[in-house]
């Protein structure tokens, strides 16, 4: 199955409503290569004030690679990487950065407020310790020893430390990994404030559900390559497949075999049936089973825009 997406050109890519001023980031025609293998083959990226842009893309896409060249922590094969206007290594660029990364081991027996307090001797001016602890909800939790906390309590801890020189970049790798739905909206809500401050956040996550609810742009890459990039509701809309879902008496086999059906699921007791064509394929159902129930259609949701995405060659219409 066959997804296109509308775009302009990826060297000047779609700007929005928050995107104001020149670009705080930029990869331009990027190639990373180890090796033999490459990891980004001419990407392209900028990124604006006031923006969270999500970066998706399957596991060995890029997406860290990219993370780490505008962090300075690895160099481009080929092309350009511009942080605040200089190279991302230098001092200057790096006291306006921050980043929360999945990788690293923390010293497990410094407490929060230790951690929190010789991260921030990094930085000139540095956010308050009070103003840490509140905005990653570690309130109470200043003294207890990293290694006691549970795996939620590390993400916030790390999500705190990225924020400690109040950096007007922020990468965010996975920040919710391991938190429960509260934590998880409660960081949410706190990204929406950092952008509303003006700052930016670059954004990877497996969680498609957070890049709908938090980005303001998706870029979506494969092999290297950016193969779609939009609003979360463009790349949905982009999709005009419905998923039926219902419980029937009918064999998947059955329905998997109808003109216009992609795929079929089993949900418990439920079957999901993904169509481009849903009038037809549930006339031929109903006409079939006439206890069918429990029947709802819905649009492609952004899950269904990036599988149909990913796993497809051709996705993209320049």
């Amino acid at each position: 199955m066959a997804t296109s997406v509308m775009t302009e050109s990826w060297a000047e890519p779609r700007r929005n409503a928050n995107n104001e001023g020149s670009a705080v980031a930029s990869l331009r025609s990027v190639t990373k290569k180890f090796g033999r293998q490459i990891a980004l083959d001419r990407f392209s990226l900028q990124l604006y004030p006031g923006e969270v842009v999500a970066l998706l893309g399957p596991n060995g896409a890029g997406k860290t690679t990219a993370v780490r060249l505008l962090l300075g922590l690895s160099q481009a094969t080929t092309g350009e990487v511009e942080i605040f206007g200089g190279n991302p290594r230098d001092r200057a660029s790096r006291m306006r950065s921050g980043a929360m990364l999945q990788v690293g081991q923390m010293p497990e027996t410094l407490r929060v407020r230790e951690h929190l307090r010789l991260f921030s001797s990094y930085y000139p001016h540095p956010r308050p310790l009070d103003e840490l602890l509140a905005i990653a909800g570690l309130e109470g939790l200043q003294e207890r020893f990293f290694g006691t906390l549970s795996g939620g309590q590390k993400q916030r801890m790390l999500f705190a430390l990225a924020l400690c020189g109040n950096p007007d970049l922020i990468c965010l790798d996975e920040p919710t990994l391991g938190m429960d739905v509260e934590a998880r909206r409660s960081m949410w809500e706190q990204v929406r404030n950092l952008t509303a401050a003006g700052k930016t956040v670059l954004l990877t996550t497996h969680y498609l559900e957070e890049a709908d609810a938090l980005a303001s742009r998706i870029i979506v890459i494969q092999k290297g390559k950016v193969i779609a990039e939009g609003t979360p509701e463009e790349l949905k809309t982009a999709d005009s497949s419905r998923t039926i879902r219902c419980t029937t008496l009918l064999a998947a086999s059955f329905v998997s075999a109808l003109p216009g059906v992609t795929d079929v699921e089993q949900d418990g007791g439920s079957m999901m049936v993904r169509t481009r064509t849903p009038e037809a394929v549930l006339r031929t159902m109903l006409q079939q089973d006439a206890s069918l129930s429990g029947l709802e259609v819905r649009a492609a949701a952004l899950e269904d825009a990036f599988l149909a995405l990913t796993n497809n060659t051709t996705t993209v219409t320049r």
